[in-house]
């Protein structure tokens, strides 16, 4: 059975609503929450933060590609992504959900952020 959880993420104030997709990486990522996160600019295409644990990858693809509003974990950084542009294939990327708020996303400077599970 396919099954989300919704999150949310606040960013300079603003919430942002997302989902998460059922899998061993979201299963381990909600285990962590909440989180108090530091994203930064990376390449102009996405927020980045280290997380303090490294995400389960059984059963996961050993890459992925995104769209703007993907939430993805980059294995070689152990980080949480927050993709506002598109970003081909590129093993190591492992999408995990979606967000809402793009605008809100690419246009915050780098941010301290809280991710909880709603």
């Amino acid at each position: 059975m396919f099954t989300e959880t919704s999150i949310t993420i606040t960013v300079n104030g603003t919430t942002v609503r997302g989902t998460l997709q059922d899998s061993a990486a979201t299963v381990s990522l909600l285990a962590q929450l909440p989180l108090e996160l530091s994203f930064e600019d990376y390449g102009g295409q996405e927020k980045i933060a280290t997380l303090p644990a490294p995400l389960a990858m059984d059963g996961m693809p050993p890459g992925g590609s995104a769209e703007p509003g993907t939430i993805g974990y980059y294995v070689p950084d152990q980080a949480l992504v927050l993709y506002y542009d598109t970003v081909g294939y590129y093993n190591g990327i492992i999408p995990l959900g979606r967000f809402d708020d793009v605008a809100t996303v690419r246009d915050a400077p780098a941010f301290t952020g809280t991710m909880t599970a709603t």
